[in-house]
């Protein structure tokens, strides 16, 4: 099952999203829902807050990148409640799009490196560090959790000079081949 993808403007895309008990009710459903519909709309990431749904999950599959950055192969998990330890590295420039703000790519500014705590979708506790194009995937769903976008990265003026374009998003009048929803 594939849900629609909640676009900038989305209320669901600012708010804080809460932990995921151990016990909570169709996980798996869940996690099958985030990974088809992250693959149904080419993307190489997708957080639960993308298919309105506030919780702490998020999963990953960068195997499609792994011709560009060979340390990204078989890079498919699951993160639930991860929780940000440490940013680490030097800040590295790279241009990044969302599923949420279709048509839009900019330069986003992230620390190369990161240290992460999270839950794997059998709920096992794991600790890791992450480097590279990984650290910044990781880094650019887990902001979803927190009710940040990439956009918030971005200059003033860069954003400025996007409004119209993010306004039209927020509106839903965008053309993609993934079913969508707006505010």
């Amino acid at each position: 099952m594939t849900s629609p993808v909640f676009l900038y403007g989305s209320p669901v895309l600012r708010k804080v999203s809460s932990d995921i008990p151990e016990d909570y009710p169709e996980l798996d459903e869940l996690i099958d829902n985030l990974f088809e519909t992250m693959y149904h709309s080419d993307g190489i990431g997708l957080a639960a807050p993308q298919i309105g749904k506030s919780l702490r999950i998020f999963v990953v599959d960068a195997s499609s990148l792994e011709e560009e950055d060979s340390s990204l192969s078989g890079f498919k998990r699951v993160f639930i409640n991860p929780r940000i330890i440490s940013y680490e590295g030097e800040l590295t420039v790279y241009n990044e799009g969302c599923l949420s703000i279709p048509d839009i790519r900019e330069d986003v500014e992230r620390e190369s490196a990161i240290h992460i705590r999270y839950c794997d979708s059998d709920f096992n506790y794991r600790e890791e560090y992450f480097e590279g194009m990984a650290a910044r995937i990781i880094q650019h769903e887990y902001d979803h959790l927190e009710g940040r976008l990439f956009t918030d990265l971005i200059s003033p003026l860069k954003k400025r000079l996007l409004k119209r374009k993010l306004t039209s998003i927020s509106k839903g009048r965008v053309e993609v081949k993934y079913r969508v929803k707006h505010a």
